[in-house]
């Protein structure tokens, strides 16, 4: 293994070597058919592709575990990053596959839905038809059929006719309402395919800035590695700085002040072990509830009957500051047992519509707090948490937020749940999405440039 403090000969003799032998040995023998040319190749071609991409994947988080094993050297982080450059670049390819294979999937159901949607419009066609000719027949009186010119061999014949046509406007109904159901099921997993399409992309775009980012990092390090006043010891040091920084950096929490972002990630980290929940999602809601928080402020209860509130900035009252019956017989109470003063803590003010009344970091209003606190106290094993305590708070969102479906780690399923989390329903809605795709770029932010660069040091 190489020494600590590294000279410059030393240094490029051993970049050479691990770069120019092993990593270019298994660059060699990287497997061609792992590419992102997906133009007119069939579905079982793309799978082909796919499974390629996933062994090249395999194969250089392989190396990149390898590596990160050896001492500490300029070279080993190089080989490192560079295992990072190629997992990643053949994971953009196989979800340029993975979204050429969508595609096709999309245009299937849509050809799909075109069709049966004129089957649909034929179906109603035929159908007023008819239901005229059935109408004719019906206003055919007993009296018209003596006194015509017609002999009752005709008349039979139009009652035959009558019953074929009873018979054909029944199979027509039957008929109609299969192709609407078949439609309508044939949308819903139209819907699916485009939600996973907007997945595959977004990942995508995110796999794409990795490996801008570690390109641009190797390519500093290279500098620093062939400069002969900066040892690896000097560049540990620098990290360590910048980890220091970030750390030290103050994190708003709504209605709670700011703490330390080490101390906020360290809560997070702590609630992902009891929930599955990302704590860069968890941080970028926090992050998005803090913000609100600036834009409306924070109220005082002013009417402990009435739920009256009134905002500390702006003296300004709300009738409407919590819910008179649904919030405000819990809060008290809740207020109580944390020997908090009803009277001076702080509340959310109300939006435009409806009421305010949430409470803390996390911003739960007193009555979903109440469905949440058996879950926090048994996650953190305190009797009595406590809404405004950031550590409580924390779990308690990741907590909502696995229930919500963020657990599954999908960009999908997060989106879903930061639109739940902030306005309810099963969806992301007109009302609810700008909040969810807020929350997605916060968490991206969050993500890479303050958590990834902490790993490893």
């Amino acid at each position: 293994m190489y020494m600590k403090f590294l000279k410059h000969s030393l240094v490029v003799i051993s970049l050479s070597a691990f770069i120019g032998g092993g990593a270019h040995h298994i660059l060699a023998q990287t497997d061609s058919a792992c590419t992102s040319q997906t133009a007119g190749k069939s579905q079982a071609q793309l799978h082909a592709d796919l499974e390629a991409c996933n062994a090249e994947i395999a194969k250089w988080t392989a190396v990149l575990n390898n590596v990160q094993k050896d001492s500490a050297s300029f070279a080993r982080d190089v080989a490192a990053l560079t295992a990072k450059i190629n997992a990643a670049q053949a994971s953009i390819k196989g979800k340029n596959i993975a979204i050429a294979n969508i595609s096709k999937n999309i245009k299937t159901k849509e050809d799909t839905i075109s069709v049966l949607n004129d089957k649909l419009t034929r179906g109603k066609q035929s159908l007023a038809e008819i239901l005229r000719r059935t109408n004719d027949i019906s206003n055919y009186s007993l009296a018209e059929a003596v006194l015509s010119d017609k002999d009752f061999s005709e008349f039979f014949v139009d009652m035959d006719t009558y019953a074929s046509t009873e018979d054909a406007l029944n199979k027509v109904f039957a008929e109609m309402r299969g192709t609407k159901s078949q439609t309508e099921a044939e949308k819903v997993e139209l819907d699916k395919q485009r939600r996973a399409q907007a997945e595959a992309k977004a990942l995508l775009e995110s796999a794409k800035k990795e490996v801008e980012r570690n390109q641009a990092q190797k390519k500093t390090l290279l500098a620093e590695s062939q400069s002969k006043e900066k040892t690896y010891s000097q560049v540990v040091a620098d990290r360590q700085a910048k980890a220091a920084q970030i750390r030290a950096v103050l994190f708003p929490l709504r209605d709670s002040g700011a703490i330390q972002f080490g101390t906020a990630l360290q809560y997070a980290e702590a609630a992902r072990q009891k929930t599955g929940v990302r704590p860069a999602l968890i941080l970028a809601i926090l992050q998005q509830e803090s913000n609100l928080g600036q834009n409306v402020g924070s109220c005082v209860i002013t009417n402990l009957t009435s739920g009256q509130t009134k905002n500390v900035n702006s003296g300004k009252l709300y009738a409407n500051g919590i819910h008179p019956t649904r919030d405000l017989p819990i809060l008290q109470p809740l207020l109580g047992s944390l020997g908090r003063d009803p009277l001076v803590t702080k509340v959310s003010c109300p939006l435009s519509i409806g009421y305010g009344g949430a409470m803390g970091p996390a911003q739960f209003i007193p009555s979903t707090w109440n469905i949440m606190k058996g879950k926090v106290a048994a996650a953190t094993g305190k009797a009595t948490p406590d809404p405004w305590n950031p550590s409580d708070a924390i779990m308690a969102m990741a907590l909502f937020l696995r229930d919500l479906g963020a657990g599954a780690g999908t960009y999908a399923a997060e989106r879903t749940a930061a639109c739940r989390y902030y306005g309810g329903g099963s969806v992301c809605t007109s009302v609810t999405a700008p909040y969810g795709n807020s929350v997605m770029a916060k968490a991206n932010t969050i993500q890479t440039t303050m958590i990834d660069p902490l790993k490893g040091i």
